[in-house]
């Protein structure tokens, strides 16, 4: 095997996918706890005295307790170079955590042991499906008093539709939660319990014959284990490898991010589950393997203002094969431009280092003048171009009134950046052209997430007046914007990429209007990918 080829193969790159509050940050931050990268864990709410999560640098996420953008963290772990993508769980946030999951090789799905599978992730597991990537559980919360075990694994199977097979089983509950069984390896894990959760845990090995461990836990708990240990050696699934890979088995883990119970061992079997850099498909249909030597990748990712102090636009490049260098030479497929990649930068969320060389599987940021947008393809050797990163059609609006006139120029460039990071969608009406600018977005948060950064980033102050639409469709085909314009319910704009799209006052009007124009040479399209005609 070619030294190549060895970095390839430790390369783990991998989303965290969640409902709100099951706990995902918090675990974001354990695993950076055990990988070495903080040294002490932070808190979602920090108290004044305590350090914030490392995966919420913007000050908005630090005020609200809420994921808002995707955070791109590196650490090492047994020889491993982990590549964690930690997405927004709210539902109002779900783009960014679309456009992540199309650079991840696996997924870690966090259930909450008190409420169960949740409405967003079962959003998010079907991209996955859908995707085929292949998904580790870890159900967390175990110090709380929640759900039975195995009422919790039937519920994963029934409403996913995934068959589970437990890698872990809870030794106790709520209070009495003190550790795991490990039935893999046959083996016992109690924890000691840490302050506050923000520093490793010790672990002591021991036996399930151990007598001590009945005193511990009580006797109810200790029969529940064994009784559970029991139904699933007779009944349950065993693992199967090639089923895990494909997305279709999910090893399931007990734990408590909080308390750091169980996040150790878990660490160290998903090293050995999560797959190494994969054959990605292009366009065409063709398959590119991460050891071909020729390099490209794709962005998936642009976040502007990240340094205040420079005004910096990164884009977030995911390496498919071959190998970066710093000063390379690429090619942009959208343009056919060559690019010299000479300002690249290893992330840990906010922080960043200079990178020199990268592999296969590992997220670079490429300084950006503009140049780049989200599904952008860059390569050396044979062109390729990889599959688009879609915009899904926003289902809320509002149009801008800017507080000072003067502050015009400001607004447009603030708004073309945090459009091109795929923050919030641009409207312009046709009649209006530029001035009063509509936005739409999937969720009414991303409003004032875009209000604050006008504020903070750009200096300029606005407020939004609702519209009353509901849906959005855009148009492929031969339409007088003015005909459909006269319909009631309707309002015909254009993107900032000069795409006819019309907005829709209910979804009974729109299904009517697409009824309407079924015999005639238009589409209405629900999801266009930018950088791309409809």
């Amino acid at each position: 095997m070619s030294q190549y080829t060895e970095e390839i193969q430790k390369r783990r790159t991998f989303a965290i996918i969640s409902h709100p509050d099951a706990g995902k940050t918090t675990l974001t931050e354990k695993l950076l706890l055990y990988g070495g990268a903080v040294h002490e864990a932070g808190s979602v709410k920090a108290r004044k005295s305590a350090r914030h999560a490392t995966s919420d640098w913007m000050a908005m996420e630090q005020e609200r307790g809420i994921s808002i953008s995707t955070s791109v963290m590196h650490f090492e772990w047994a020889g491993c170079e982990m590549n964690l993508l930690d997405t927004p769980g709210h539902n109002d946030f779900s783009e960014d955590t679309y456009r992540t999951l199309a650079a991840a090789d696996s997924a870690i799905m966090l259930i909450d042991a008190v409420k169960g599978v949740e409405p967003q992730t079962i959003k998010l597991f079907k991209v996955c499906r859908m995707r085929g990537i292949p998904i580790v559980t870890f159900i967390n919360k175990m110090d709380r008093e929640g759900r039975d075990p195995l009422e919790l694994l039937s519920e994963i199977e029934d409403v996913l539709g995934i068959p589970t097979s437990p890698a872990t089983w809870p030794v106790g509950q709520g209070k009495n939660f003190v550790g795991v069984y490990d039935r893999w390896h046959k083996r016992l894990l109690k924890f000691e319990r840490a302050a506050g959760g923000s520093n490793r845990v010790p672990i002591v090995e021991g036996s399930l014959d151990d007598p001590a461990l009945k005193n511990e836990i009580g006797q109810r708990a200790y029969d529940d284990l064994k009784d559970g240990l029991e139904l699933l050696d007779g009944a349950g699934s065993d693992f199967d490898r090639d089923a895990f890979l494909s997305g279709q088995m999910s090893p399931v883990f007990f734990g408590s991010a909080l308390t750091n119970f169980g996040v150790e061992p878990f660490l160290d079997s998903f090293i050995d589950l999560a797959p190494a850099p994969r054959n990605r498909l292009t366009e065409s249909g063709d398959v590119v393997a991460p050891d071909d030597e020729a390099f490209s990748g794709f962005v998936f990712k642009i976040q502007a203002n990240m340094d205040p102090r420079h005004r910096d636009r990164i884009a977030f490049f995911r390496i498919c094969s071959g190998r970066f260098e710093r000063g390379m030479q690429a090619t942009l497929q959208r343009t056919n431009a060559k690019l010299t990649l000479s300002k690249s930068l290893m992330f840990m969320a906010q922080e960043r280092s200079n990178v020199d060389e990268a592999f296969a599987g590992d997220i670079v940021g490429l300084w950006d003048s503009g140049q780049l947008h989200i599904g952008d393809t860059l390569y050396t050797g044979k062109a390729v171009r990889y599959e688009g990163i879609p915009r899904f059609s926003p289902e809320h609006f509002v149009r801008v009134v800017l507080r000072d006139p003067l502050k015009r120029k400001q607004l447009k460039k603030g708004l073309d950046e945090l459009s091109e990071e795929g923050a919030v969608q641009v409207f312009y009406d046709l009649e209006r052209m530029e001035r009063d600018p509509i936005l739409g977005a999937v969720g009414r948060l991303q409003f004032d997430v875009v209000q604050n950064r006008l504020q903070n980033e750009y200096n300029v102050n606005v407020s939004f007046d609702a519209l009353p639409y509901q849906h959005a469709r855009w148009i492929d085909g031969s339409l007088d914007p003015a005909e459909i314009s006269r319909r009631s319910g309707t309002l015909c704009l254009r993107d900032i990429e000069e795409r006819l799209i019309v907005l829709f006052s209910s979804e009974w009007m729109m299904q009517r209007i697409i009824d309407d124009y079924r015999d005639k040479p238009v589409t209405f399209i629900a999801a266009v990918q930018p950088g791309r005609k409809v």
